[in-house]
């Protein structure tokens, strides 16, 4: 019964996606974000038959219309990876008794990932004003779902603390000011102990584990920075799809969290 809305929010998926390229392209470029898309290399404007989420980019090969020059994957990738984070997130809200919430703030949560993500993974810096703005829709959608508000103060205080003293003293070389800002958003996110605990561990895990192997692969340098925002955007997705169940399957072994 519920397969339209499946479609829906899959479509939707890809129509945000769509949005947030262009979004992330006009935050580093500190331009407008009204207006029409444009080619980033010819500059010229992009028509709405050439602006149809994977659809466009399939049609025109990888292509502008204009001067030919490639598009990024990154364009058909974030619609299909949002599309799908919007759908996984529909699914698993639609049993809850405070859905239309439940999923506003997952929604918004998942648009907050995306940016991070691919902002830092390209440019090593995190959109510190995006997260000021989804900061204060968290604490306000945690308000509507029952959370009491001196628990999301208390572990957006503890999110933000624990990068802010790695950064004091690793002389802010280990973390930057962004991560600070980025704990702060996920503790407001996330104001119960054991998914902020168990986002922090998959977070540093999976970073190890790719940082490592990326080594071993001789593609980075052992000293190399690697930026820390894409493996606390995985981590958070992994606490959020399967983290409650993780924590149940690990405390029914008698373990601590």
């Amino acid at each position: 019964m519920l397969t339209p809305f499946y479609f829906f929010a899959f479509l939707l998926g890809l129509i945000i996606g769509s949005f947030l390229n262009c979004l992330i392209w006009r935050i580093y470029k500190n331009e407008s974000i009204g207006g029409r898309s444009y080619c980033p290399k010819c500059r010229k404007q992009i028509d709405w038959y050439d602006n149809i989420p994977i659809l466009s980019f399939i049609l025109l090969r990888g292509r502008c219309r204009h001067c030919q020059a490639s598009i990024s994957w990154q364009y058909p990738l974030v619609e299909f990876i949002t599309a799908l984070l919007f759908l996984m997130t529909f699914m698993k809200d639609s049993v809850s008794p405070d859905f239309t919430i439940l999923l506003l703030r997952d929604w918004l949560l998942v648009v907050t990932l995306v940016i991070v993500f691919v902002y830092d993974f390209r440019w090593q810096l995190i959109p510190v004003n995006v997260l000021w703005v989804m900061s204060v829709a968290m604490f306000i959608l945690n308000l509507f779902l029952g959370f009491n508000y001196l628990n999301i103060i208390i572990y957006g205080a503890i999110g933000g603390a624990f990068f802010l003293i790695q950064y004091l003293l690793t002389r802010k070389k280990g973390v930057g000011e962004g991560d600070i800002w980025l704990g702060l958003f996920l503790g407001l996110s996330f104001p119960i102990a054991s998914q902020l605990i168990f986002l922090l561990i998959s977070s540093y895990f999976l970073g190890s584990i790719i940082a490592l192997s990326l080594v071993l692969l001789r593609q980075k340098k052992f000293k190399a920075k690697i930026a820390l925002g894409p493996f606390l955007v995985l981590g958070t997705l992994l606490t959020l799809f399967f983290g409650p169940a993780i924590v149940e399957w690990y405390l029914s072994f008698g373990g601590l969290l």
